[in-house]
């Protein structure tokens, strides 16, 4: 059974909803800047969203009130547009909602033990009550109506991938009739400071696959696709997903192997699974977080599999920064809108290729071009990699 994209939803540092997005990636305009959603000492680039949590309640009116960890908020407004844009019919179908995420409730927990921790006495549990990952799908999915199956996945930087990945099982199988599909996570003080204590955060606006490269920019955001065998369709999809792969190298706690074994598996066994040969790929939407070790070792995994003739290829950290378990949420839109509007994004201050490699990524803008498949990686902590394959309709799969 084909497994086809029906809606996008996307929320990030350089917008609200998909044309914002779209017009940002286009214009060259990143959304990075300094910390405003609370205090640090660090100084170091990330991307916020450019609403506050009461912005983003009312524009999905809801209660000002109600507690809800901002992952939630964002999760909620880029199902909901994922959701409209699929034109489905929730009454009649049976829809499943699986939600990634790493950070959870987390901000709300750092609220509460800023009160704790002056007095054990003082602190508004209900924030704690948010914690948990799946605390934020279970709030998305009451708010979307999607309550026929309901799952979280946190699997670092790979979570979205991996959500969409078991939403396309869940669909193929007849399990569900509909997935909504993606990933959501809101900045907090733990992830930047723990990736600090890493060592690779760039104090600067990141490079990916630069020679240069120092490290990476934390974002926020949130992606969501939604998928559909061909006899639920209600309008014509964005596009097939036709491959995906996740493999487990397991080569260090947060390192990748030096030789890409986990990104060259994940991405030859996608092509392999949707029978599509690696000359036949579009572009590349590569994982490119800028960090030295992440490039080298995905630069020399597409080395290995596309020899010297890698496809055109870019990283959209640098406008949107690391989103962690949302980021191949919202990179999986932009692959999907890549074949849609035939365009591939640039990557934003590169000067120099590693020299272990000599790969080049897109610096420029290209529009007008016909797509046909894109490739989008999303590698983990624990190598817990995953790849996706999107390709173009050869014909509408709306049944007569």
């Amino acid at each position: 059974m084909r497994v086809y994209v029906s809606g996008v939803g996307v929320v990030s540092g350089i917008g609200i909803g998909v044309e914002e997005n779209m017009e940002a990636l286009r214009q060259g305009r990143h959304g990075m800047g300094k910390v405003t959603l609370f205090p640090t000492t660090l100084d170091v680039p990330v991307s916020e969203v450019k609403l506050s949590n009461a912005a983003l309640k009312q524009r999905l009116s809801l209660s000002a009130g109600r507690t809800f960890s901002r992952t939630a908020l964002l999760g909620m407004m880029a199902g909901a547009e994922a959701l409209r844009d699929a034109s489905v019919d929730p009454s009649s179908l049976r829809i499943g909602l699986l939600s990634a995420t790493s950070v959870g409730g987390m901000d709300l927990s750092e609220r509460f033990y800023e009160t704790f921790r002056e007095d054990h006495r003082k602190g508004r549990l209900r924030q704690v009550a948010s914690h948990d990952c799946g605390a934020s799908t279970e709030q998305m999915a009451a708010y979307l109506g999607t309550t026929h199956y309901v799952t979280t996945i946190s699997t670092a930087c790979s979570s979205a991938a991996n959500a969409i990945i078991l939403g396309a099982r869940l669909v193929r199988q007849g399990v569900l009739d509909v997935a909504i599909a993606g990933g959501t996570d809101a900045l907090c003080r733990f992830t930047l400071n723990g990736f600090h204590s890493l060592m690779i955060l760039d104090r600067a606006h990141c490079r990916p696959f630069d020679n240069s490269r120092a490290g990476l920019n934390l974002g926020e955001g949130a992606g969501y696709v939604v998928l559909q065998a061909a006899s639920t369709l209600r309008r014509t999809p964005y596009c097939e997903l036709s491959g995906y792969a996740n493999v487990n190298e397991a080569y260090h706690q947060t390192g990748s192997s030096p030789d890409g074994d986990g990104a060259w598996r994940s991405m030859g066994e996608a092509l392999r699974m949707a029978g599509v040969a690696p000359h036949e790929v579009s572009y590349i939407n590569v994982h490119g977080t800028g960090t030295p070790d992440n490039d080298l070792s995905e630069s020399k995994a597409l080395r290995r599999i596309f020899g010297e003739e890698v496809p055109p290829f870019s990283s959209v950290k640098p406008f949107i920064g690391h989103t962690l378990g949302a980021s191949e949420g919202i990179e999986a839109v932009y692959s999907i809108l890549a074949i849609q509007r035939g365009v591939m994004y640039p990557s934003l201050n590169f000067t120099t290729p590693i020299a272990e490699t000599g790969l080049v990524p897109l610096t420029q803008l290209r529009e007008g071009t016909s797509i046909h498949h894109v490739l989008s990686n999303a590698f983990g902590f624990g190598g817990n990699d995953s790849s996706l394959l999107f390709s173009a309709l050869l014909e509408s799969p709306l049944t007569p």
